[in-house]
C-alpha cells in the first residue's frame, strides 16, 4: 500500500512540475486574438466567480436608481466602458474580440451578479485581463452609479434610454436594432463581469 501511495504522490508531483514548466518556459500562446480555451471557460471563469463571491462585501448600494443617478452612471459607462462592453448603438463593442479573456458584452449577456460583486470588480479590476481597477480614477459614488446603471440597463426609462442613445452617438429617435429599446438580455450562466 505504501508503494501505491508513494507512486500516486510522485505522479501528482510530476504532473505539477510539467504544468509549471509548460507555463514558465513560454509554451502557452500569449496572443489575445485566439479562441478562448476550454480550460479557461470551464475552470478559470468559474474560479473567478468564486473568488469574487468570497471577497466582495455584502454592502448594499447606497445609490437610488433614479433617472439622475442612472444617467450619471450611463455617462461614466459610455465614457469608460462601452468600447469594451458595448452600448445601445453598438451591442457588440469595437474591442470585444480583441481582449483575452473576452470582455462580457452586457447588452447580449447582462451582469447578473449581486451589485456588491459588480462594485467589487469595478473597484478592484480583474488580474490578467483588460479590466482595470477603477478606484484610481472614479470615486466610490461614481462606481456605485455605474453599478446601478449595470443593474438596470435592461429596464431604463425612456428619458435615460434616449440620453444613452445620444451619448452613444445616435439620435434619441433612432432605433439601431429591432430590440434596442427593450434591450433583451440572454439568460446565460457563467461569469458576468462588469466593465
Amino acid at each position: 500500500m505504501r508503494k501505491f501511495i508513494f507512486g500516486f504522490v510522485a505522479g501528482i508531483a510530476v504532473l505539477l512540475l510539467v504544468a509549471f514548466c509548460y507555463v514558465r518556459f513560454g509554451f502557452i500562446d500569449p496572443r489575445a486574438d485566439k479562441e478562448v480555451s476550454l480550460l479557461e471557460s470551464k475552470i478559470a471563469m468559474p474560479s473567478l466567480d468564486a473568488a469574487v463571491d468570497r471577497r466582495a462585501s455584502e454592502a448594499k448600494n447606497p445609490i437610488q436608481p433614479t433617472d439622475a443617478n442612472l444617467t450619471a452612471g450611463m455617462k461614466i459607462y459610455q465614457t469608460n466602458c462601452a468600447s469594451c462592453h458595448g452600448d445601445i448603438q453598438r451591442r457588440r463593442a469595437p474591442l470585444a474580440d480583441s481582449l483575452y479573456p473576452r470582455a462580457p458584452q452586457f447588452l447580449e449577456d447582462a451582469p447578473e451578479m449581486p451589485e456588491s460583486q459588480n462594485f467589487y470588480i469595478i473597484q478592484h479590476g480583474v488580474r490578467m485581463s483588460g479590466m482595470p481597477a477603477w478606484k484610481q480614477a472614479l470615486s466610490e459614488q461614481e462606481i456605485w452609479q455605474v453599478t446601478s446603471f449595470l443593474s438596470h440597463m435592461d429596464n431604463l426609462s425612456s428619458q435615460v434610454s434616449d440620453a444613452w442613445k445620444t451619448a452613444a452617438g445616435g439620435s434619441p429617435n433612432a432605433n439601431p436594432s429591432p430590440d434596442a429599446n427593450k434591450m433583451q438580455m440572454n439568460d446565460k450562466k457563467g461569469m458576468k463581469m462588469p466593465m
